[in-house]
């Protein structure tokens, strides 16, 4: 809610995955090679100094959609300029924060999903100076 600027933000992302995953069930379905091609995913980004609305969020969906939602847990945010000089979003998240969220996702029994390793924080970030900036 801090950084979404909607105070209604949890309500109508609830909403929306209930209808997503009342729609398309709570599997995704793979291809041969192993890629998603229908199906819900929740994805999260993990925030420095909020694990425990990450905690919150998989409490949430866990009680009011089931752990067996397939979710991504990313961990690759990266502090861009307008926001050095904000006192938590300053930085990247730490080993202990994530790994809390990890080891909640566990216990709350999420067995299907993404994670991503600490390191991938900067291999994310668009050269908007290249000719092909996501390349």
């Amino acid at each position: 809610l801090q950084y979404s600027g909607a105070r209604d933000y949890p309500e109508v992302a609830l909403a929306a995955i209930k209808e997503m995953v009342r729609q398309k069930g709570i599997s995704p379905e793979f291809d041969a090679q192993g890629s998603i091609r229908r199906g819900v995913v929740v994805r999260h980004l993990v925030l420095p100094g909020a694990v425990e609305n990450s905690i919150a969020v998989l409490r949430t969906l866990a009680r009011e959609v089931s752990p067996e939602i397939y979710i991504s847990l990313m961990a690759q945010y990266h502090p861009t300029p307008p926001v050095r000089r904000h006192l938590t979003l300053s930085r990247t998240i730490t080993p202990e924060e994530y790994e809390r969220v990890l080891d909640e996702a566990e216990r709350l029994g999420f067995t299907h999903g993404f994670i991503q390793e600490l390191s991938s924080a900067g291999n994310y970030l668009p050269e908007f100076m290249r000719e092909n900036p996501f390349s």
